[in-house]
C-alpha cells in the first residue's frame, strides 16, 4: 500500500509519538502550572462609549491584598496591548479608569456580531515590587449600547415583481439593513412609508437571527397602469429610543413573458477511461424553468445530428438528464464523442448543450475512488436528517492510484451545498465528506453532488453522489393571518358561516398537516372544523347582548411532537333594526300648575331603543292633540303651545307615538296624562242673593235664632282654593247685631228681637281660602222689617240708595258709643243738627205707629193669609231648581 521510496513505517510511528508528547506537554496542567502560577484573573463589565475617568474596577481591593506592606505595593500596566490605550491605571491603589479614548465596541470587536461572542478587553497588570510580584490577567467585557443607527447596504432598493403576481406572493427584498449593535439593539423590524394598497412587509428571522423582509403582494396589478412604485423602507431597531434606517424602495413591475428551460453549462466535457465499467455514469446535465407545474416540465433528449449508434452507447435520462455508459468503449485508441442534448419544455424553443466525450487508452492508469458511507445510503441516494448538527460526518472517499504509487493525488468536491470534502488527519488519500452548516429541508430538500479526483497525470474520475435531507417537525403552521376581524349581522340563522382559518406547514407529509382548533377562551357558541378551518356560529346573535367577540385559535400540526401556533379572531355583530324604542314608564303622568306658561316643559318623555345608529334615533309625534301641546324631539320634552286653564279642562289625555330610523321603522305608543293643579284664580261667585237689589220681607215677631236666609257661592277652584267662608263687613238700618251669619254654610239667624221697622241691608264678604292670597267677592242681603209689603216702589228706591255700601270690615254695633268727642270747636253745629233730626224722626215715628195700629187692626185676617203666600224659604237645597223658585219668589216681593 506504500510506496518503497516514501517513509518506513517505523519512522512514521516514531514521528507520530514525538509529536503526541510534544501536544500533551503543551496542554497538560503542569505546563499550564508553570506559566500561569503567579497569574491571577478579573473581569469587569463595563458599556460603550463612556466618558474618561469612569471608574472600571479596583484591582487591588478585588484580589484583596493588604496595602499597609512596606515597601508599599505599586500597579503597573506595561502598554503592550493595543487595549491598554482605552485605560488608565492608578499606580498606587490598582483602581482602573476608563481613559480620554472612548471605547466604541464596533470598532474595537468587529466580528463579534457575527461570532455571537463577547467583545472582550485583555490587559495584564503587574504587581510590584519583585518581591509580590504578581500577574493580573485582566478582561473587561465591553456591553453594547444603542448607539447605531440600522443602515441599508445601497441608498435605493430595486425589487421587480411581475405583473400577474398573485396576491399574497412573496418577493424577497435581499438587500436588508445591518446594526452594528447586539441583540435587542439590533434590526427588529421593517415598515413601509407608503404601502399604496398593494404593498405590505412581512420579515423572516433565520435560524442565525437574521431578519429578512419580503414584499408580499395584497391587491392585483397592472403594469400598463402603473410600471413602478416608489416608497421609503425604514429598519427599526429595538433601543429605547428606537433608531430608524431609510432608503428608498422602487417596486419595479414586469412585464409577463414565457419562461423556456435553460441549461445551466451548455459546455459539458467528460474523460472517458477505456476501462469503465459499463453502467458508470458520466455526466448529468441540469436545467431550470422558472414556471411553476406543467409549464416546468423538461424532458431531455439528444438532437437528431447524434447518431443512432453513439445514442445507444450513451443512454440518456429523458427525466434527469443524467449520461451513463451503456455499452463498451474500444480501450485500445482513444475517440472522441460529440453529443448534442436538448432539454424540452410545453411551448418553447429547446434549449442546446454540448457533450463532449474524450475516451482514454486503459493503460493510462486513472484514479479509483472507493466510497464508504456513514449516513444511511442507498443506490448511491444518502439520506440526512435536517436535525443534524454542523459538521456531521456523510461519507468517506479512499482514493487509490493504480499507476504512481507514492504520488500525491488531488480529490475536490463539485457542487453546491453547506458541504465539504478534505483530507482526513494524517493518513494519505483519504477524504472525509461532511456537513458545515445545518440542513433545512423546508430551503433545500436535496443536493446533488461530484466528488473529482485527479492524479499527477491530470487523469480524473468522477464519483457522483445525491444527497436527500429528511424533514422533521421543526416548523410550527403559521396562519394567514395572526388577526381575523369578522362580521355578523345579528340574528342571524343558527350555523352561520363566518369564515375560514387558513395556517401552512413548510414540513412534510404528517408533519405538515394542519387541524385547527378553538382556544381555550372561545364561547362554545362557535364552532371550528378541525380539517377545513371553517368557523361557524351555532345560534342566532343578538348586539343588544353582545357586540364583540374576541378568542384565540390554534393551528396544529401531526407531528411528534406537535408544534402549534395561534391567532387571534374577533367577531362583531353588527346592528339590525331589530327592536321597537320603549318609553321607561308604560304611561306618563304629569302635574301642571293651571296658567302654566306657554312652550314651558312640562315633562320629559324617556324612550330607549337598543339598537344603534340610525336603527337607534327615535322621533315622538303626538297622535292626538298636537293643537294644545307640542314635543320637542331632541330631548323628549313636552311643551303646551299656549297656558292652560284648569277651569276649562282640568285633565288632558295625549297619546305619543315613538318611531326609530330603521328601514322599515319601528314604533311604539304610550298614553301621557296631563293633570293640570288649581290655582287661585277665581274668586267666589254668590249665587244667591242674585244681585243686590233683592230684598227678603222679615216679620217682626220673629224670634230670635230663627234662621231668616243664607248667602250661597260657589268656587270654580278646588281644594282650599275653593273653601268659602261667610263675613258680614257693613249693616245698615235697623239695631247693631241683630243678624249674624255662619262663617261656613252662610246661613244668616235673628240675633235679637226686631223693635225697629224698616229695610236692614247687610254687607256679606265671601271669600275663598286660596294661597298665597285669597280671593273675595261682596253682596248686599237686604231685609225688610215689617209685617207686609205695602209700597214696591219704596222698597225699591231705598234698596238704591243702599247699594253705594262703602266695603270694609264690620266693627261691633257698640263701637259707635265708645268713639271719642268731637273738640270744641265742632261741638255746636252738629249737636243742632242732631236736635233738628231727633224731632223730625220722633214725630214720623209717632205717625207711623198710629198707621200702623190702624192698619193691623182692620187687615188682620188678610195679613195673615198674605203671610201664607209670600214667605220664602230660609233654607236652599242645593238642587239647582229649588234656587230658582227662591229667586222667583224675592223677585215677585
Amino acid at each position: 500500500m506504500f510506496n518503497k521510496k516514501g517513509p518506513s513505517l517505523g519512522s512514521r510511528l516514531r514521528g507520530l509519538i514525538w509529536g503526541l508528547c510534544i501536544l500533551l506537554l503543551y496542554t497538560s496542567p503542569l505546563y499550564c502550572f508553570a506559566n500561569f502560577s503567579q497569574a491571577k484573573g478579573l473581569v469587569y463589565k463595563i458599556k460603550e462609549g463612556l466618558p474618561a475617568g469612569v471608574l472600571i474596577g479596583a484591582v487591588g481591593s478585588d484580589l484583596h491584598l493588604d496595602f499597609s506592606l512596606d515597601p508599599p505595593l505599586l500597579f503597573n500596566l506595561p502598554q503592550k496591548k493595543p487595549g491598554d490605550q482605552f485605560v488608565s491605571l492608578n499606580s498606587s491603589t490598582g483602581e482602573l479608569f476608563t481613559s480620554g479614548t472612548e471605547i466604541d465596541r464596533e470598532t474595537l470587536c468587529p466580528d463579534t456580531s457575527d461570532l455571537g461572542q463577547g467583545c472582550i478587553l485583555s490587559l495584564d497588570i503587574f504587581v510590584l515590587p519583585q518581591q509580590y510580584f504578581q500577574l493580573v490577567k485582566v478582561k473587561i467585557l465591553i456591553e453594547d449600547v444603542n448607539d447605531n443607527h440600522p443602515r441599508f447596504p445601497t441608498n435605493e432598493i430595486r425589487v421587480s415583481v411581475p405583473e400577474n403576481a398573485q396576491v399574497n406572493a412573496r418577493f424577497v427584498v435581499e438587500q436588508s439593513a445591518t446594526d452594528p449593535d447586539l441583540g435587542f439593539n439590533g434590526v427588529q423590524t421593517y415598515w413601509l412609508v407608503n404601502d399604496f394598497g398593494v404593498f405590505t412587509l412581512d420579515v423572516e428571522e433565520n435560524e442565525g437571527g437574521e431578519l429578512t423582509p419580503f414584499l408580499i403582494v395584497t391587491d392585483e396589478l397592472d403594469r400598463e397602469h402603473q410600471q413602478e412604485y416608489v416608497t421609503d423602507i425604514i429598519a427599526e431597531d429595538g433601543g429605547n429610543p428606537p433608531l430608524l434606517g431609510t432608503a428608498t424602495l422602487r417596486i419595479i413591475i414586469t412585464d409577463v413573458n414565457d419562461n423556456c428551460p435553460q441549461f445551466t453549462e451548455s459546455q459539458v466535457n467528460v474523460t472517458l477511461y477505456g476501462n469503465t465499467s459499463k453502467g458508470a455514469q458520466l455526466a448529468r446535465l441540469r436545467a431550470f424553468d422558472p414556471d411553476h407545474g406543467a409549464n416546468a416540465a423538461i424532458s431531455y433528449a439528444y438532437s437528431e445530428r447524434v447518431p443512432r449508434e453513439t445514442g445507444a452507447l450513451f443512454h440518456l435520462d429523458h427525466a434527469t438528464g443524467a449520461i451513463k455508459l451503456a455499452g463498451k468503449v474500444d480501450a485500445s485508441t482513444g475517440r472522441l464523442y460529440k453529443l448534442t442534448v436538448l432539454a424540452k419544455g410545453p411551448g418553447c424553443i429547446p434549449a442546446v448543450a454540448a457533450v463532449t466525450v474524450h475516451v482514454i487508452r486503459a493503460g493510462s492508469g486513472p484514479p479509483v475512488i472507493l466510497p464508504r458511507y456513514i449516513a444511511p445510503e442507498k443506490d448511491g441516494v444518502v439520506t440526512v436528517k435536517e436535525s443534524e448538527l454542523p459538521f456531521s460526518p456523510i461519507a468517506f472517499f479512499t482514493v487509490k492510484n493504480t499507476d504512481q504509487r507514492g504520488l500525491k493525488t488531488e480529490c475536490v468536491l463539485e457542487g453546491s451545498g453547506p458541504f465539504r470534502l478534505s483530507p482526513y488527519k494524517l493518513f494519505k488519500n483519504e477524504f472525509l465528506l461532511e456537513t458545515t452548516e445545518p440542513l433545512d429541508y423546508e430551503q433545500r430538500r436535496d443536493y446533488e453532488l461530484t466528488v473529482v479526483a485527479r492524479s499527477p497525470k491530470g487523469l480524473f474520475i468522477k464519483t457522483f453522489i445525491k444527497i436527500l435531507v429528511l424533514d422533521e417537525n421543526d416548523n410550527a403552521p403559521i396562519f394567514k393571518l395572526s388577526l381575523h376581524e369578522l362580521s355578523v349581522e345579528e340574528n342571524n340563522p343558527p350555523n352561520t358561516f363566518l369564515t375560514q382559518l387558513q395556517a401552512t406547514d413548510k414540513d412534510s407529509e404528517s408533519r405538515g398537516e394542519v387541524i385547527y382548533l378553538l382556544g381555550s377562551d372561545a364561547p362554545s357558541i362557535f364552532l371550528l372544523d378541525r380539517m377545513t378551518g371553517v368557523l361557524t356560529v351555532s345560534v342566532s346573535l343578538d348586539r343588544e347582548e353582545k357586540e364583540t367577540y374576541r378568542f384565540m385559535v390554534r393551528a396544529v400540526d401531526r407531528g411528534s411532537p406537535s408544534k402549534e401556533s395561534i391567532a387571534t379572531v374577533v367577531v362583531t355583530v353588527l346592528d339590525r333594526n331589530d327592536n321597537s324604542p320603549r318609553f321607561i314608564n308604560k304611561d306618563f303622568t304629569f302635574f301642571v300648575p293651571e296658567n302654566f306658561p306657554g312652550f314651558g316643559e312640562i315633562g320629559i318623555l324617556s324612550v330607549a331603543d337598543a339598537d344603534a345608529g340610525e336603527n337607534g334615533w327615535v322621533a315622538l309625534s303626538i297622535i292626538n292633540g298636537s293643537d294644545v301641546f307640542v314635543i320637542d324631539t331632541g330631548r323628549g320634552a313636552l311643551r303646551a303651545r299656549t297656558p292652560l286653564d284648569r277651569e276649562q279642562q282640568g285633565t288632558y289625555h295625549l297619546w305619543i307615538e315613538a318611531v326609530d330610523g330603521g328601514e322599515p321603522a319601528l314604533s311604539c305608543v304610550t298614553m301621557v296624562t296631563v293633570l293640570l293643579l288649581d290655582v287661585n284664580d277665581n274668586p267666589p261667585v254668590v249665587l244667591f242673593p242674585q244681585s243686590n237689589q233683592s230684598y227678603m220681607l222679615v216679620l217682626p215677631s220673629t224670634l230670635p235664632g230663627t234662621s231668616i236666609t243664607e248667602v250661597y257661592a260657589v268656587d270654580k277652584d278646588t281644594g282650599m282654593n275653593a273653601v268659602i267662608a261667610y263675613s258680614i263687613i257693613r249693616r245698615k238700618g235697623g239695631e247693631p247685631g241683630s243678624f249674624d251669619i255662619d262663617p261656613n254654610t252662610g246661613n244668616i239667624t235673628l240675633k235679637r228681637e226686631l223693635s225697629d221697622r224698616g229695610l236692614y241691608s247687610l254687607l256679606v264678604k265671601v271669600s275663598d281660602h286660596g294661597h298665597p292670597e285669597p280671593l273675595h267677592s261682596t253682596v248686599l242681603v237686604n231685609l225688610f222689617v215689617n209685617e207686609t209689603v205695602s209700597n214696591e216702589s219704596y222698597i225699591q228706591s231705598l234698596l238704591t240708595s243702599e247699594a253705594e255700601i262703602e266695603i270694609g270690615e264690620e266693627k261691633p254695633w257698640y263701637v259707635g258709643k265708645l268713639t271719642e268727642r268731637p273738640g270744641p270747636e265742632g261741638m255746636l253745629p252738629c249737636r243742632v243738627v242732631l236736635i233738628g233730626l231727633s224731632v223730625t224722626c220722633l214725630g214720623l215715628l209717632f205717625l207711623v205707629i198710629t198707621l200702623t195700629a190702624c192698619i193691623c187692626c182692620r187687615k188682620l185676617k188678610k195679613h195673615k193669609m198674605k203671610r201664607l203666600e209670600v214667605e220664602i224659604p230660609l233654607k236652599m237645597n242645593g238642587d239647582l231648581h229649588a234656587v230658582d223658585r227662591k229667586l222667583m219668589q224675592i223677585s215677585n216681593i
